[in-house]
């Protein structure tokens, strides 16, 4: 493994601006706390945008895109198919992701990083081809440390593109794509397959304790490479999930704060809070997702989420989700009136 730019330290969240918002904070017409985790937030964003005044305006959510080997197993309710349509459908407006951002004025790029099927050509979707899929992880490696490098820079690429943004939201598509995440976090986690396997894209209990053994058996294989997370990545991992990796400690590194989606998103958050020290600093976490294994990685980055409203479709939905939330918070923050400026008595 040589991408030494991932050991990089992250940036420091500006200690400064967020005690100047704190201050702000106790001046505004309320009771102290009384908007409880909004005023956190505030706060938190200030210091990590190094300003008093924090914005969640300028959004850029790149989705990125992969086949796996390891879908061979019958380890998802859909066909490797899909993974190329619900990019085409993405790129068209269709998807859930498409909306979302539509909605929120955010910038929505899809980076095609090696699919089964052909992805149509569309603006939306920009070639970054590695392989059509990882291999089948129960046999080998996942992806040679090249492949993994190729993936990572892909992640770091997306976040340069993102230059001026307030936030970063990173997504996936990849049919077979929670087993790999699956098994990533049991090798980050030291944990069970039986204990953090669910149902993915709806497997029922036959097809869940099928994929839980498919990932006991691909940890066995790969056990002596386990406790490294580039080599985790490269022997469990998938492009997609090593782009997300690449992106969250490019960030980290850069100062510029990310808004984690749900599982497979937070098992990359988790090996980028692993390589890059200081990383999680810069990870907000937006959702809890109803995939089973979801609490134990995001207890391991810290917790809690913005939300909890039982999503498990991936693609940074959950994510586009809460920044209504940040813009509130922010909104809140910038715009109250302070109990001089509305000639209200401050309490004591």
């Amino acid at each position: 493994m040589t991408e030494d730019w991932l050991r990089a330290p992250a940036a420091v969240p500006d200690a400064d601006s967020a005690e100047l918002a704190a201050a702000h904070q106790g001046r505004l017409t309320k009771p102290a706390g009384a908007l409880g985790g909004l005023e956190t937030l505030a706060v938190r964003l200030a210091g990590l945008q190094r300003r008093s005044q924090p914005a969640a305006d300028r959004v850029w959510i790149t989705v990125f895109a992969a086949d796996h080997g390891v879908a061979a197993a019958g380890v998802s309710a859909f066909p490797q198919a899909v993974t190329a349509q619900m990019v085409a459908n993405m790129a068209a407006g269709g998807a859930a992701i498409s909306v979302l951002a539509q909605t929120l004025g955010a910038e929505l790029e899809l980076v095609n990083l090696g699919t089964v099927a052909e992805v149509p050509a569309h603006p939306r979707v920009r070639d970054a081809l590695i392989a059509p899929g990882t291999a089948d992880f129960t046999q080998g490696p996942a992806m040679t440390d090249a492949e993994l490098a190729q993936a990572l820079d892909a992640g770091a690429a997306a976040v340069a593109r993102a230059d001026g943004a307030d936030l970063f939201i990173g997504g996936e598509m990849g049919i077979g794509n929670t087993t790999a995440a699956t098994a990533l976090a049991c090798a980050l986690l030291d944990a069970r397959p039986a204990d953090l396997v669910g149902p993915g894209t709806g497997l029922d209990t036959a097809g869940v304790e099928r994929k839980a053994a498919v990932i006991e058996q691909a940890l066995a294989l790969h056990a002596g490479r386990l406790a490294d997370p580039a080599a985790a990545l490269a022997c469990v991992g998938g492009f997609e999930i090593a782009a997300l990796t690449g992106a969250y400690v490019a960030c980290a590194q850069r100062g510029l704060p990310v808004l984690v989606d749900g599982f497979i998103s937070t098992a990359a958050a988790l090996a980028a809070a692993r390589l890059c020290a200081g990383a999680e600093a810069w990870l907000l976490l937006s959702h809890r997702s109803a995939e089973p294994g979801h609490a134990a990685m995001l207890a391991a980055l810290g917790g809690p989420t913005l939300l909890d409203l039982g999503m498990r479709l991936g693609e940074g939905s959950g994510a586009a989700t809460a920044v209504p939330l940040l813009r509130l918070a922010c909104a809140l923050h910038n715009e109250m009136a302070t109990f001089t400026q509305a000639g209200v008595a401050a309490g004591r």
